[in-house]
């Protein structure tokens, strides 16, 4: 999901047909979450290349795992609030159901 930035706007859009928008401070969460996670994937492939052991690289690969799995619910989280407010607003229910379950087969898939 691209996010795109602008120092003008308020909050940011991800493109599609069921526009969602990011405020500034939520933005900026999930960059610096995704920016520590690929700290963390540095350092595992630095332990991949030193050789070190196989149960500590894994542990680490978890735990990148689990932290791309907190930016993904942040990100789910508010797509789903946003369908559930412009569902109610607009009556639409049954085309943001179905934009959700696109969301959800992709996250899980």
């Amino acid at each position: 999901m691209p996010f795109t930035s602008s120092t003008s706007n308020a909050a940011t859009a991800h493109s599609g047909p069921a526009n969602h928008v990011h405020s500034e401070e939520s933005l900026q969460q999930i960059v610096n979450r995704l920016s520590r996670l690929e700290g963390h994937i540095r350092g595992v492939k630095a332990m991949v290349q030193e050789h070190r052991p196989c149960p500590d690289v894994l542990t680490q690969v978890a735990a990148v795992r689990g932290g791309l799995d907190k930016v993904a619910r942040i990100i789910l989280d508010e797509y789903m609030s946003a369908s559930i407010a412009r569902a109610v607003e607009e009556g639409n229910i049954e085309e943001e159901v179905e934009a959700l379950k696109k969301a959800l087969d992709r996250f899980i898939a």
